[in-house]
């Protein structure tokens, strides 16, 4: 029996995934990378409340919730709505390597920036190595 699938159905399907729901909208975007001895996470939040946004870490899993809401009023009266709204999550899952306990976060012009310090265990170190107890040499670990 063949089966055939609907070309609109899987369409629909990566539209949701890429762009949201109005129900559950888009993930927000983020760059991720190392800088000497920090991590940094960056998400777009552009239109965000910075009071609505939420940073927890838990167990190393980081958490990072916003919400973004449409204006509402008496006088408003809405003509286009393009822009997911409602409550964004988006979780990254840490390494042992770094220390979260000293996370800082900021929120500038729609970006939010998380810095991580590597933890000092994480860090290359120095190991003296002894050749048969008379002499001394260093080397990287």
């Amino acid at each position: 029996m063949l089966m055939r699938t609907d070309p609109f159905r899987e369409i629909d399907r990566l539209t949701e995934q890429f762009f949201g729901t109005t129900a559950r909208p888009a993930t927000m975007h983020l760059d991720a990378y190392r800088d000497g001895d920090h991590f940094y996470a960056a998400f777009d939040l552009p239109g965000v409340d910075p009071d609505s946004i939420d940073c927890t870490v838990e167990r190393n899993v980081l958490t990072v919730r916003a919400e973004r809401r449409r204006p509402v009023g008496d006088g408003v009266e809405l003509v286009a709505a393009e822009r997911p709204m409602g409550t964004f999550t988006r979780r990254l899952f840490l390494g042992d390597t770094l220390d979260t306990d000293k996370l800082e976060a900021g929120y500038e012009h729609g970006v939010l920036t998380l810095r991580i310090p590597v933890a000092e265990r994480a860090k290359p170190r120095r190991v003296t190595i002894t050749a048969n107890g008379d002499g001394r040499r260093q080397i990287n670990a």
